[in-house]
Order: C-alpha cells, then structure tokens, then sequence
C-alpha cells in the first residue's frame, strides 16, 4: 500500500492591484500645490531649507520603514496560514476580535511596525475585522503609549477612565469592518476587495 501524503490547501486567491492608485495622484497634487505655495510666499531660500529638510526626514525614516515592512514579511513567512485564519479569520467569530484586540493592546511599537504585521494577518488569511480590531486596540489601548507618554503627563486616573472607555472600540470596529466587508462584497457581486 502507498502512503500518500495529503495535499496542502489552495492558497488564498489575492486580489490583483494596480501599483499606481488614485490616491497617490491626489497626494502628488497636494505636494505639488503646497511646494509651489510655499516658493511663492516665502522664497526660494525658504523653500529649499523645507526640501532639505523633508529630504532628511525621508533618509532617517526610510530604514525604518524597510524594518517594519521587513518584519511584517517574517511574520508572513513564521506564522503557519492555518493557525492564524482559525484564530483570527473568517470563522474566528467574537472570539478572533477579542483575540486581536488583546494582541494589539499588548504589542510594542510604533505605526512603522504594526501596520505591516496588520498587513501580514491579512495575507495569512485574517479578516478585515479582526485586522481593524488589533490596529484600532493598538491606537487606543496601547500599553507602552499609556505607560511612557499619558500616566507622567495626564497621572493615574485620567489614564484609567481612558482605558475604561476605550475598551469597547476596537471590538465595534471590528464588527463595523466587518459589516462593511460583506456590503462591499455583496454590491460588487461576491467578489473580495480586500
């Protein structure tokens, strides 16, 4: 008798993107318009010094930004495709927003990070709402922000009551991502968008 082993799932069907969206034009429109604004008011001497600036700024963040997209990438590659769509996928149900909402309370880091691992979750199969869930927790319950920037500045109580009243909001926007998943889906026919 032959063993065979059995067949891995199908991958998850990507939908196809175009590398040059609307919104970069509007962005590239607003940048043009500001420069042009800023060279007009204020001069050529004015203006360069923000270029240089703004040039700086880009040089300083730009390896941080290929961090974060890199470790975004190793999730993808570390993480088993199963697990995280059992834990936080379509099937997750409540439990998968809950879970992503306690993730993204407890993890460090800052927008360069998080935003490629939401990015990842989605790749290995989560959905849209558990996704908003952990960014959404991440923005308002974020340990490290309450810890280092609100508690010296705003003390004890405000951070608490802050807490207390933001626990229910990535849960909601999770169920709010996920209503508007399936509108979405639904006017374009069943197709995914995400």
């Amino acid at each position: 008798m032959v063993h065979c082993e059995p067949m891995p799932p199908p991958p998850i069907p990507r939908v196809r993107r175009s590398p040059f969206h609307w919104s970069t034009a509007v962005i590239g429109v607003l940048v043009v318009g500001a420069a042009t604004a800023v060279y007009i008011r204020e001069g050529q001497d004015r203006f360069l010094a923000i270029l240089f600036a703004d040039t700086w700024l880009f040089i300083d963040f730009a390896p941080k930004m290929l961090a974060g997209c890199l470790i975004g990438s190793f999730i993808g590659l570390l993480l088993p495709r199963e697990v995280v769509a059992r834990l936080v996928g379509a099937e997750s149900g409540f439990l998968g927003l809950l879970l992503a909402a306690f993730v993204g309370a407890f993890l460090p880091g800052g927008p360069i990070t998080i935003f490629p691992v939401a990015a990842a979750f989605l790749g290995l199969g989560a959905e849209a709402g558990t996704a908003i869930a952990f960014v959404t927790s991440w923005t308002l319950l974020g340990y490290n922000r309450a810890l280092v920037w609100e508690l010296p500045f705003f003390g004890q109580d405000f951070v608490i009551w802050r807490m207390v009243v933001a626990i229910p909001l990535p849960i909601i926007a999770g169920l709010l991502a996920r209503i508007a998943v399936r509108v979405i889906s639904a006017r374009r026919g069943g197709e995914p968008w995400i």
